[in-house]
């Protein structure tokens, strides 16, 4: 008996290849072919995501609007950037977005959470990107604080919504969740 071959596989050249080999769960995104590695997030962070969604989701299913879903998933939003954010929304016609169990475009609302140490990375490099992208209402939220950072996709910019506290209000959803 002879000792197996091994296939010849070759070595992932670039991040979006390298972050396809992570193990399913992993918290990392792809930020302009750059992969960023996140810890878990903390229990009060989580807290604050599972109660919103919720909130979300039950207000989208009473008036049959579309889903929210909550990290991790997946979400190319093409070749070099692959997100995971926080909470996501898609209305019932963006559904035809989701292949394969990954996002594959655009959300329509999206929430992130900061985190220490994210800050620059949610305030900055993913509202650029989320612009870019196309997702319509994006919001930020500083769980110390409860304060809410809004922002609302118009022809191809975002306008910034004033800052409040515990209050979410989406112009898309045509409703205000407060926390």
């Amino acid at each position: 008996m002879g000792v197996p071959k091994r296939k010849h596989i070759n070595p992932p050249r670039t991040a979006l290849e390298v972050y396809e080999l992570l193990p399913l769960g992993t918290p990392a995104e792809v930020l302009h072919n750059t992969i960023f590695i996140s810890p878990a997030p903390s229990f009060e962070h989580q807290r604050l995501i599972t109660y919103l969604s919720r909130l979300i989701d039950n207000y989208a299913a009473e008036t049959n609007l579309g889903i929210t879903v909550v990290a991790p998933v997946d979400v190319y939003l093409d070749e070099n950037n692959i997100v995971q954010p926080d909470i996501l929304f898609l209305f019932n016609s963006s559904l035809k977005l989701v292949k394969g169990g990954k996002v594959m475009g655009a959300p329509d609302l999206i929430i992130e959470v900061l985190s220490p140490g994210n800050e620059k990375h949610d305030l900055e490099k993913k509202k650029v990107l989320y612009e870019k992208s196309g997702v319509k209402e994006y919001f930020i939220i500083a769980p110390k604080t409860k304060t809410v950072i809004s922002y609302y996709l118009g022809k191809s910019r975002y306008s910034k919504g004033t800052p409040v506290k515990g209050k979410i209000r989406s112009r898309l959803l045509d409703t205000t969740i407060s926390f």
